[in-house]
Parts: C-alpha cells; structure tokens; sequence
C-alpha cells in the first residue's frame, strides 16, 4: 500500500496564472470536487498526518510498499511470477512512485525515466513517439504494458496524470512478459500501473503553467462504496493547451480515466477505461544526418518546423483484470484489454547537408489507425516437497493486432531548402506520391502472438537461497499486406521456446547476490520507407542476456550493482540504401543505482551505467565498430532536501549526464556529450483549511543548447535537440 505523509500548515503563497480559461476550470472542478461528498476536510491540527492508501489492481497483494524517501518502491511486478522485493529477484528493476511524479510535475512518462541513469531518450521513427533506450536498446512507446497487458496504451505519448507507478525492468524479458509486439524490449521493459481508490476519500485539484504559456488543469478523485468499503472508484482527468517553452510549438491534450475495483473475502475484480485526444501543432522534429552532423546545436528555444506539420493521436482504451483464491495455497487470475487507436501525421523532417546546419526537406502525409486485442490467465501458488519450497505459476496469453496506413509525399516535386539556424518557411507543397487512400487507410499489417509459460521458484536455506527456472513457448506469427491493393504480401512465423534461470542469495538481511540467464523475442523488424527494399518484413529474432549483480539494503538507503551482456542480430541500412538484417550486435556493461534517505530529510536516487557495444558484422565499414546512438557512460544524481526549521519547504535538484554518441554505423560522425542540471522547490501550506501543494521547476538551468539522442530507429542514426530552459509552476489543492 502506498502512503502520503502531509505536513504541518504554513502561511500560503500566491500563484496567478493569467489565462481565464485556467480560472474557469479551477472553478468548475472545485464545484466538482464539493458536490462529490465525503470530503477530506483539512484543518492545522489534522494536517501533522494524514494517509492515503492506494491499490494497484485486483491483486490481493496491492502494490508493493515505498521504500525510505517514498520515490521508488520496495519491489514491484516480475512478469507473471507477480509482484517481487527488489532482494527477492534475480533481476534488475525500479518501480518509481506516484509522489515522486507529482513532486517532479511530469508531463509524461519520458518525464519520469529522466531519473534512471540505464534510460536515456530519443523518438521513435518518423513520428513524434516517445522512445526509450534501456541499456542501450529501443523500447518503443507502444511496447509499454499496462498493468502486464501489452498495446493498450496510446502508442506515441502517454500523459502522467493517469499513471501511480513506472515500473522499469532492466533486460531481456520475453520469458516473463511474453514478446513485445512493437519489435523491441531487448534491454527491458517498462510497466504502468494504473490508479485505484485508496481508503480515505480523495479530491485533489491541481493547476500548472508552462514558461512559454502552456496552461494545465487537471482532477484526481476518488470514493470507495458499499458497507464494507468493497467497492471503490478513481476519475483522472487532465486538459493542457497554449506554445511551450520552444516558439511556436503548441500542445493540446485531453484525457480522462476511470478505475474501479471490487474486493470480497476470495475474489478482486478491477477494470479501467481510458480516453486520450493529443495534438501538437509546429512539433519540432527530429534531424536527419546523410554525410555530416551539424558543427554546433542550434538554439534550444528556436523552432525550424514548418508551420503546417503536425501530430495527432486519439486512443480509446479497457481492461478487465480478475483474481480468486482458490484456497490457502493457489490462486488463478485473468485478464483482457482493448484499444482502438487513430493518427495522423504532417511532417517534414529536415536532412543536414552540411557542418552549417543547411537542410533539405519534403512533406510526409501519414494516417493510421490501430485495433489492438490481447488476454492472458494464470495460476499461481505455493507448495513444499521436502525442505523445498516452491512458487511456481502458469499462464497463457494472446495478441491481437491490425494496423492500417497510408501515407504520401511530396518527394519527388523537389526537395525544399532551409537551415536549422535560420529556418525557411515554406507554403505547403501538394502531395506528389500516395500510397494507399489517405481517407480510409487499408489493412497493412497483422500480428499475432500466443504463448505458455510455466514458472518455479524453488526456495532452501530458510528462503536464502532461491532458485527459478521456467520456459515459455511463444508464437509470433505476421502479415504483410499492400497498401493499395490490401494483398498478402509477406508472412513470417516463428515458434520459440525461451528458457530461464535466476538464482538468489541472501547473505545477509543488507545483502542479496544474484545471475539470471534469460532469452529475448522480437518481431522482425520493417525496412523504412526510403529503403530499396521498403517494408520489407523480416523474421523474429531472438537475443540472448547473461548478468550477474549485488543488491544492498540499510533499510533506509539502498542500491545494486549489476554487470550484463547482451546479444541480438543486427541490422543496418547500407550504403545502397537496402535496409538489411545480418551479423550480430552486443550490448555489455556495469550498472549501479541508488536510492532512498542516508540521512533525515534527504532523498537520494540515482546511478551510473557504464556501456561497452560492439557490431559484428560482414560489413568492413561497421564491423567492430560501436552500436549508433548509444553513450558509453550515462549517469544521474538526484537529492530532495528539507530545509530545517522551515517545516514544509523543501528544495531538489538533478544532474544530467550523458556521454558523447555516434551517429554513423561506421563510427565517422559524432556528437559531443551534455550535462543538464534540473532545479525545483516545494512548499506545504493550507488555504481555507485545504491543504495546497505549491511547486516550482526549472529544468535545464544552464539553458544549455545541445542534442540529446542520437538514434531511434535500428542501424539508423538521426539527432532530437533538447529542450531550452524550461519553467513549470503547480499548485496542487487537497479539498
């Protein structure tokens, strides 16, 4: 169960956001919030402690409790083995907390994996998707799960409003998770908890505004029903609008979520359903690089979008998820969820030609819609044979998914010149190319993915040693279809058995030693649009991890310490510009996180990585060379400190760092390395009896100008810029 601790009250400050729209909005939810009932009523002697509990899901288990500091958790899911201490799994994970997401206000969930030094961020191909490179490999956005489910949440960006934990699992996890559909997951996986109603009535209102003039306004509220409290029901809802702190780039996004959970002595059910409408008008995009990278970043705060792209993205999603106690020793679960997804995309994604910064560019027109079906059940339980204990599980799962597309260019009417210094605009040119009906896009694309997977966690030794070994038997099955005709052109299958081994020992009650052997599975991946062989499919791949690690814990301060080595196929686009899959990539490295409070009233999180890769493949050019767009170090140090003698104000801050990267297979381009530090303040206070949550964030200080990522799509390398300076103001409001 998780727990917020409120402080004692403090004179108030005053936040005076300009926009009407944001006075009218306050307005209405504080009528909304009044009307709801059974309000938490916050006076300056009941405000020294007052606790809210959450549950994750229909899990008797709940989520797993916060570790000191209340920014990550004490363990969290392990794929269909459930939710695990970090000193209980041989595996690397982080679950980070909703308090944590408030106190840093995130926007989304890139927002939140700022602060793992294993993650760094780039964009997935061609759109605005946000991408994720755990251990120096892609998890693509749409290959998030929810709650376990994978593809039911909006594939290019996720608002954080909605989300209670982030669950980061460090490698290859195809045997516990089951493949990912979106072809990635190789260095990890990332889960998202939903929210559920806590114990205690919560109505909480909070309003933001963005340096640059983007305004937010969102609810969060909560009541549990019935006599015994069986019943509960969380409403999340948020809408931001207006030009962020890049000129000209605008936001609006709307999203509402409801969460209900029914409890009984042997049975929990739970279900959500989700609504996202996300649109960004002049988004700046992503650079492209053919023979050389720009001689300096150009200004973070500029904008060299054209002034007719933009992205759009409507997701309507569901889960059901239900457990039962069959008796003391066994229980059974289910689970199922839906989504139906509709984008649209006007881009014109620059190429650099020269050190300059001249680009050239050209429109892309893009429609997709998605419909996405996937289901799983399981048994887990306990059992003794002997002086062994055992908890083992068994499940089974299915995904569905059908992608439609069209899109179109103006490629070959010419292409336009500009410079990311000096940006040209341009009236927008017609489309000179379409494949496919742009008005009502055509099945391009199916895939299906089945599995069974049995599990057992052997535990001797008064549970000090634990040993778990399981397989999973996975079908990956997809189609290929032509995008004007809709005829079958490609079918690829593939049915895999992927092993594991994990074994954990506790030496002491501070220390746990752990190595685990485990297999990745993915889906083949496409040949980009450009590419000879455009849309080529190929068939999955398997990859495989080997790691060994340490893991402290004092009770109030914590860490790991994890070496790693992965490997999987390659693949490249070459010099012709056919899109191939060959040879072999290796990803190895060392890993130290830390957390939680080494003294009262201060809160640490962080780590370092430390990254070795290597292609192997037939390809001279490339062969021994390092892997495009991953940095050999990358670290993070956050503190969140308490003034003494202020009771309620509290300071933190985090630095950035990220070494340089190659943009090239062939290791020829390059760009620097950047240090970002981030800085913010929160203040506890009452107004009207009602505790008011005030916080203040400047991220990238320095307003330093540098590119962030350099990759994103495989063996293909293109540079994202970082925000400027950027300024967020929230007042959060406990009625």
């Amino acid at each position: 169960m998780q727990q917020h601790t409120f402080l004692a009250p403090l004179p108030h400050l005053r936040l005076r956001p300009s926009a009407l729209a944001v006075r009218l909005a306050l307005a209405g939810l504080m009528v909304a919030g009044t009307s709801a009932g059974a309000q938490e009523q916050a006076t300056e002697k009941t405000l020294a402690e007052i606790t809210v509990s959450a549950s994750a899901d229909a899990s008797a288990e709940g989520l797993t409790p916060s570790y000191a500091g209340n920014q990550v958790a004490r363990g969290g899911r392990v794929g269909l083995l459930g939710n695990q201490d970090i000193m209980d799994t041989p595996f690397s994970t982080t679950a980070y907390t909703h308090a944590l997401i408030q106190d840093q206000q995130a926007k989304s969930v890139a927002d939140v994996l700022q602060n793992d030094p294993s993650v760094r961020l780039a964009r997935g191909f061609g759109t605005f998707q946000e991408l994720y490179m755990i251990r120096g490999f892609n998890v693509y956005s749409d290959d998030m799960s929810y709650n376990g489910l994978y593809g039911l949440l909006p594939r290019q960006y996720l608002a954080a409003e909605l989300i209670e934990r982030v669950e980061v699992f460090r490698g290859a996890s195809a045997f516990l998770n089951g493949a990912a559909p979106g072809s990635s997951g190789i260095g990890g996986s990332i889960n998202v908890l939903p929210k559920r109603a806590g114990n205690e009535p919560l109505t909480q209102v909070t309003l933001g505004a963005e340096s640059g003039g983007r305004y937010s306004a969102a609810v969060d509220m909560a009541r549990r029903f019935g006599e015994d409290q069986s019943s509960g029901l969380r409403i999340n809802a948020v809408h931001r609008d207006g030009e962020g702190s890049v000129e000209n780039e605008k936001q609006e996004l709307s999203m509402l979520t409801a969460g209900w959970d029914w409890r009984s002595r042997n049975v929990r059910l739970s279900a959500d359903l989700g609504y996202q409408n996300n649109k960004n008008d002049q988004h700046r995009p992503s650079v492209y690089i053919d023979t050389v990278v720009p001689s300096a970043a150009p200004d973070a705060s500029k904008n060299f979008a054209q002034s007719w792209t933009y992205t759009k993205e409507e997701d309507t999603f569901g889960t059901v998820r239900g457990e039962v106690d069959f008796n003391g020793s066994m229980m059974g679960w289910a689970a199922a969820g839906m989504r139906k997804g509709k984008e649209s995309n006007r881009l014109a994604d620059p190429t650099v030609t020269n050190a300059n910064g001249d680009v050239t560019f050209y429109r892309y027109e893009n429609e997709r819609e998605d419909d996405i079906a996937t289901a799983e059940v399981g048994l887990r339980g306990k059992a003794k044979t002997g002086m062994v204990n055992h908890a083992w599980a068994l499940s089974t799962s299915v995904f569905r998914s059908k992608e439609f597309n069209a899109y179109g260019n103006s490629y070959s009417g010419g292409l336009l010149n500009s410079n990311l210094n000096n940006p040209v605009f341009y009236a927008m040119p017609g489309l000179t190319f379409v494949s496919g009906d742009l008005a009502d896009p055509l099945l391009v694309s199916r895939v299906n993915l089945s599995s069974v997977a049995v599990a057992d966690t052997l535990s001797f030794l008064d549970d000090r040693l634990m040993l778990t070994v399981g397989a999973r038997n996975q079908t990956m099955e997809s189609f290929g279809y032509n995008y004007d005709t809709g005829v079958e052109e490609s079918h690829n299958k593939k049915t895999k058995t992927t092993p594991i081994a994990g074994i954990v020992y506790k030496a002491s009650q501070q220390i746990s030693t752990y190595a685990n052997y485990i297999e990745g599975l993915e889906k083949g991946p496409v040949a980009p649009s450009y590419a000879t062989n455009a849309f080529a499919r190929f068939a999955p791949q398997v990859s495989e991890q080997k790691e060994v690690g340490v893991k402290y814990d004092a009770g109030k301060f914590g860490g790991s310490l994890a070496y790693f080595s992965t490997t999987r196929p390659g693949s490249y686009l070459t010099s012709s510009w056919e899109f191939m899959v060959e040879g072999e990539q290796q990803n190895q490295g060392v890993e130290l996180n830390m957390f939680g409070t080494p003294m009262k009233g201060l809160r640490l999180l962080g780590g370092v990585t430390l990254l070795d890769t290597e292609q192997k493949t037939s390809d001279s050019s490339r062969d021994g060379k390092e892997v495009i767009g991953v940095p050999k170090t990358m670290a993070n140090v956050g503190a969140d400190w308490d003034v003494p003698g202020t009771n309620g104000l509290s300071l933190n801050g985090r630095v950035v760092y990220t070494s340089s990267q190659y943009v090239d297979g062939a290791n020829t381009l390059e760009i620097p390395s950047w240090t970002r530090l981030d800085i913010g303040v929160r203040y506890l206070t009452t107004i009207a009896d009602n505790l008011v949550t005030w916080r203040a964030r400047i991220d990238n200080v320095t307003d330093k100008s540098y590119w962030a990522s350099a990759g994103g799509y495989p063996g293909e390398g293109y540079l994202v810029l970082g925000a400027p300076r950027t300024l967020n103001v929230s007042a959060t409001i406990d009625f």
